[in-house]
């Protein structure tokens, strides 16, 4: 199958080298450096090229910011009978956007990433597919995802983002909140040094992506709860309540244990 990626980064890199042994795969980027630790595919940095490509599946690996953008850049040559696709980690937007291209279309979400995935072993990582998606587009993408070992869920648009707001946003939220009100440690201890790392390895993530996370429609509702679960341990360390702590850690033991 001729299959044809948007974007260069650490995701279109990524699939390009998956695909790429089954498939012939051409990978597309305006910027020519990003394409030099590319291999065994096609490099391209003219949009025009595309046309020549004819490729059978578009996998839009842009980010999340850009996903219509490069569409609408590209989509003038690629053929009607192309399957697009995109892995965007927030689809607002998206649904309409494809009923508007009247193209058939598969749009899912790899829920991994080079920073904290062990990339050689995924099988505890997961992906979702979007249920509107287009019968074989979901057959391309379920049957990649069975290759790579993910857990794989089906969801519409709008649970996928309910979703991302509790899975992504929160974590994100309460990790940019930890890191912004830390200062140098001389003896760390065993927790402090987790939250670091991960606060760490997200920073390394591109602004766009952690700013088109947390502007999810579904993340203010989310960040909510942790303004109200903030403000009732607040009141029971205030007050040194030992059972309304001793209440509260029961809880939460029990909702982490489900």
């Amino acid at each position: 199958m001729r299959i044809q990626i948007l974007g260069a980064g650490k995701m279109g890199s990524f699939f390009a080298d998956v695909l790429s042994f089954e498939h012939e795969v051409a990978i597309f980027d305006y910027n020519p450096e990003k394409l030099r630790f590319t291999y065994n595919c096609i490099r391209m940095s003219d949009p025009q090229e595309i046309q020549d490509f004819k490729p059978e599946i578009l996998i839009n690996a842009a980010t999340v910011q850009y996903t219509i953008d490069a569409f609408e850049q590209t989509l003038p040559y690629v053929p009607e009978f192309c399957i697009i696709s995109d892995i965007a980690s927030v689809k607002t937007g998206l649904y309409d956007y494809y009923k508007k291209t009247g193209r058939p279309f598969v749009s899912s979400h790899p829920m991994f990433g080079p920073t904290f995935a062990n990339m050689n072993n995924l099988s505890s990582e997961n992906a979702i597919i979007i249920s509107e998606s287009d019968h074989m587009g979901k057959i391309f993408f379920r049957d990649l995802y069975n290759t790579l070992k993910l857990n794989i869920f089906e969801y519409t648009f709008e649970e996928h983002d309910e979703t991302m707001a509790y899975s992504l946003s929160i974590p994100f939220a309460s990790t940019l909140v930890f890191a912004a009100i830390m200062k140098p440690q001389e003896a760390p201890g065993t927790t402090f040094k987790k939250h670091m790392d991960i606060a760490r390895g997200l920073m390394s993530e591109d602004d766009y992506l952690l700013t088109e996370i947390l502007f999810n429609p579904h993340t203010p509702g989310q960040l909510g709860q942790i303004r109200q679960e903030l403000a009732g341990l607040l009141k029971i360390i205030e007050s040194k309540d030992s059972k309304a702590m001793k209440e509260f850690l029961f809880s939460v033991r029990q909702k982490i244990c489900q």
